[in-house]
C-alpha cells in the first residue's frame, strides 16, 4: 500500500510539471499551453509554411516531421486562399494580393493598407546571428539584415493593442463599434505569439476552456512580462500539435475550423 501511495505521487508530480524537448518547454495551466522557445539554435529550427489545399494542423505536423506545430496566419475557407502574408526559406509563399475575394470585398478594399499591413512575426537572420522581430508587414528591416521566414496575423496586442489600427474593429462618429473581425471583442480560444528578451519566443494556445477577448489577452501578456505579443488565427482555428503526446483542437469560435493555410514547425 506505501508502494502504491509512493508510486501515485511520483507520477501526479511528473504530470503537473512542464514538458521539455531540448529548447522547447511546454507547460498547461488554467486551459492555457504555454510554450517556450528559448535559445539562438531554436531559432534555426523555425519555419512558417504553407498548404495548397487547406489540411490539419495534425497533417502539417505529420508531414513536416516537426516536434510543434501551431497554426499560423488568417486565410479565406471559401477559396482557400490567404488573408496573411507568409515568408518561407526568403521567398513569399503567401500573398493576400492575389486573393480575388478579398479584393472584392468592399470592406477590404476601403481599408485595405490596414489589411496588408497588419502584424507579423519574423525571423531575420543579421550577419550570422538570428533574431525575432514583430513589426507591421510594411516595415523594413534593418541594414544588414534579412528576413529568413515570417507569418502575418494580427492585431499587435502587447504592448499596445492595434484594434483599430490593424481594421480589426471599425467605429462610427459617435464612436461605437460597427464592425468587429476575428472575434476581438469577444471571448474565444486564440493562438499568440510573442517576444521576451533577445532569445525568447513564447507561444500561448488559449484553448476553449478558458477562452479570452484580447483585451484579456493583453492583460496576460503583460502579467507574463512578455516585451511584444501579436495574434495569429484564433476561434476554431486555433490548433497545437507537440511531438506525439499532444493536440489542441478547437471546436468553438468563428475560425474557419480545423483545415488550415499556414502553420508554425519547429523542427
Amino acid at each position: 500500500m506505501k508502494l502504491l501511495k509512493i508510486f501515485v505521487l511520483v507520477l501526479a508530480l511528473f504530470v503537473s510539471l512542464p514538458a521539455f524537448a531540448g529548447d522547447i518547454s511546454v507547460k498547461y495551466d488554467n486551459g492555457i499551453y504555454h510554450i517556450v522557445l528559448k535559445g539562438e539554435k531554436i531559432k534555426k529550427k523555425i519555419k512558417f509554411i504553407t498548404s495548397e489545399e487547406l489540411i490539419t494542423n495534425k497533417e502539417a505536423h505529420i508531414k513536416a516531421n516537426a516536434k510543434l506545430t501551431v497554426n499560423a496566419g488568417f486565410f479565406d475557407p471559401k477559396n482557400s486562399q490567404t488573408i496573411s502574408y507568409v515568408v518561407t526559406d526568403r521567398m513569399t509563399s503567401a500573398d493576400p494580393i492575389f486573393n480575388k475575394n478579398l479584393l472584392a470585398n468592399p470592406f477590404f478594399r476601403k481599408n485595405m493598407n490596414k489589411v496588408l499591413n497588419r502584424s507579423e512575426f519574423r525571423i531575420l537572420q543579421c550577419g550570422n546571428k538570428f533574431q525575432y522581430e514583430i513589426s507591421p508587414h510594411n516595415a523594413g528591416v534593418e541594414f544588414g539584415c534579412s528576413i529568413v521566414t515570417s507569418a502575418q496575423g494580427g492585431p499587435l496586442i502587447y504592448p499596445e493593442l492595434k484594434l483599430e489600427e490593424e481594421g480589426f474593429i471599425v467605429k462610427n462618429d459617435e464612436g461605437e463599434v460597427v464592425r468587429e473581425s476575428a472575434s476581438v471583442l469577444h471571448k474565444t480560444s486564440r493562438t499568440i505569439i510573442g517576444i521576451k528578451g533577445t532569445d525568447e519566443c513564447h507561444i500561448l494556445i488559449i484553448t476553449d476552456e478558458n477562452p479570452m477577448d484580447m483585451y484579456q489577452v493583453r492583460d496576460l501578456c503583460r502579467d507574463l512580462k512578455i516585451d511584444r505579443a501579436m495574434g495569429f488565427d484564433g476561434g476554431s482555428s486555433t490548433s497545437m500539435n507537440y511531438k506525439k503526446s499532444i493536440e489542441v483542437v478547437s471546436l468553438k469560435g468563428d475560425g474557419a475550423g480545423r483545415m488550415l493555410k499556414s502553420f508554425m514547425v519547429v523542427y
